[in-house]
């Protein structure tokens, strides 16, 4: 965890309780490949793969001065927990939920986090679609953060109506995302957000591919968003 370290030192993440970090950073990691030999979690298995792949991705977002600011958090789509525990790790002082739609994988995630005591972060089963019209989730969050692979517009549209009037939905992204960006901006608007920048992490010179896209929420999302569950995915805005 060598590179991991390294990067989180960077990042300002220093001090005393770096070692017992990097030690639940591993831990969770042999956690999630534990799992994986009974539920398809990931298909990453190699340690130093896992390591930048989720590792390091997950927590490139601290870049972005933002997220220090953030006490409470979403991550939209979380699968084994990526971006979330990594994040929940590093601030035990916010609030995390982490959202799937596969409630194997949200049992799974609590037991991991008992498992590390991160008492900080709450697993919970549904659909993006149903679970940001209730009230105690609707435009409740100061940052919302998804690694879920969906067109940038789809993901907005599932991921804006979390967030907060002046809060922040961070999407990381693989390879060149121009057109995409391109085809999103009317429904990012429409949700009420504008694409303000993106960070890019490229650990020691390495061409990572990765980046991550930073929409602004400057206004309240409309009511009819998002619409029913399958609808964003079928009929983009």
């Amino acid at each position: 965890m060598k590179r991991l370290k390294k990067q989180l030192e960077e990042l300002g993440f220093g001090g005393e309780t770096l070692e017992q970090k990097i030690q639940i950073f591993s831990r969770y990691r042999d956690l999630v490949l534990d799992w994986n030999t009974k539920v398809n979690l990931t298909a990453i298995k190699d340690p130093d793969e896992f390591e930048l792949k989720h590792f390091m991705d997950s927590v490139s977002c601290c870049m972005f001065p933002e997220v220090r600011k953030a006490e409470k958090i979403i991550d939209v789509g979380t699968g084994a927990g990526f971006p979330g525990i990594p994040l929940a790790i590093l601030f035990p002082e916010k609030e995390f939920v982490l959202l799937d739609s596969l409630n194997k994988r949200i049992k799974i995630l609590q037991e991991i986090s008992e498992e590390l005591n991160l008492y900080n972060v709450r697993p919970i089963h549904g659909r993006a679609e149903d679970l940001a019209r209730r009230e105690e989730h609707r435009e409740q969050y100061d940052l919302c953060v998804s690694r879920a692979v969906a067109n940038l517009g789809v993901l907005a549209e599932y991921c804006l109506p979390f967030v907060k009037v002046g809060g922040w939905f961070g999407a990381y992204k693989t390879g060149n995302a121009e057109e995409e960006i391109r085809q999103s901006r009317q429904a990012i608007r429409i949700l009420g957000g504008k694409l303000e920048t993106e960070t890019t992490y490229n650990p020691d010179g390495m061409d990572f591919g990765h980046k991550i896209l930073w929409i602004k929420k400057e206004n309240q999302t409309g009511k009819k968003f998002p619409r029913k569950a399958g609808t964003p995915q079928k009929e983009p805005l």
